[in-house]
């Protein structure tokens, strides 16, 4: 198996577990079991972005990358994919912290909906 398939796979993982932080909630309407493992993954989310700590995964897809002869990238997993989507110029800890704050407020509406049983009576 080629490091660059490797990299990739790390990169749809952290892909899709940035959006597990985000809405992860809503899964957890139809599958309970899955709440104790959202709220770690959104206190991780909200913890990297406030601390600026660099994800793991982040290091993992860019050391596959140098493997796989492929330059790694500067920053974290936000700074490199996410920022040119977000935002127009570079990340700033204000703007961390504004991720950080959105991720917490996505999450208590959609908490707040169940925990009202707004989702759980129209299912």
């Amino acid at each position: 198996m080629g490091y660059q398939f490797l990299a990739a796979t790390v990169l749809l993982l952290h892909l899709g577990f940035s959006a597990f932080v985000v809405a992860g909630a809503v899964l957890v309407v139809r599958r309970r079991r899955l709440l104790p493992l959202h709220l770690a993954a959104v206190a991780w989310g909200i913890a990297v972005e406030v601390t600026g700590a660099a994800c793991p995964l982040t290091a993992l897809e860019n050391r596959l990358r140098l493997l796989a002869g492929t330059a790694g990238y500067a920053g974290g997993f936000v700074d490199h994919y996410l920022v040119a989507l977000i935002y127009p110029a570079g990340l700033t800890r204000g703007m961390q912290a504004l991720l950080a704050a959105s991720v917490l407020a996505v999450n208590a509406v959609l908490y707040a909906h169940i925990l009202r049983g707004t989702w759980l009576h129209r299912n």
